[in-house]
């Protein structure tokens, strides 16, 4: 017995059963399979219905499992790409942002954990923080306060 293509709304739950996914990905997604476009809102109103289908879940999504170990710029660049609405950005980074130079601090004791011996390696450790989406005053910042014990930790 031959199956055929699966339907709109079962290519979005396959989809939406591997991670969380906003509408305008979904939509993206499932514009290759349809002519026009046509359905892609019906079937995505009706996941969304019932609860399926979440955009703040899915930025949600993104903020655990990529704040460890991005900076807010990063954080955003995700966000966005996603198609999501920026009052939906704006909430999500304002969770993070208050443990920002925390979550720098822990990534650069995970990736280098000793002071930068040179200035080569004081730059080199500095772009791979930039690189993650910290500013460069936060990475400075970290970089100062590199071995220091921290209740010894600037404001």
């Amino acid at each position: 017995m031959a199956f055929g293509a699966p339907s709109l709304k079962g290519r979005a739950l396959r989809y939406l059963a591997q991670r969380e996914h906003s509408r305008a990905e979904l939509v993206r997604k499932l514009q290759r399979h349809t002519e026009a476009g046509e359905g892609i809102d019906a079937a995505l109103d009706e996941l969304a219905a019932h609860g399926l289908l979440s955009d703040e879940r899915a930025a949600a999504s993104v903020i655990i499992s990529q704040a460890p170990r991005s900076g807010e710029r990063r954080l955003k660049q995700t966000l966005q790409a996603k198609g999501l609405a920026p009052e939906l950005v704006a909430r999500s980074l304002a969770q993070v942002r208050g443990s920002e130079f925390e979550r720098a601090q822990a990534l650069w004791q995970r990736r280098f954990g000793a002071v930068p011996q040179d200035a080569g390696e004081r730059a080199r450790q500095m772009r791979f923080l930039q690189a993650r989406g910290f500013g460069f005053e936060l990475v400075a910042r970290v970089l100062r306060t590199a071995g220091l014990p921290p209740d010894d930790l600037p404001d």
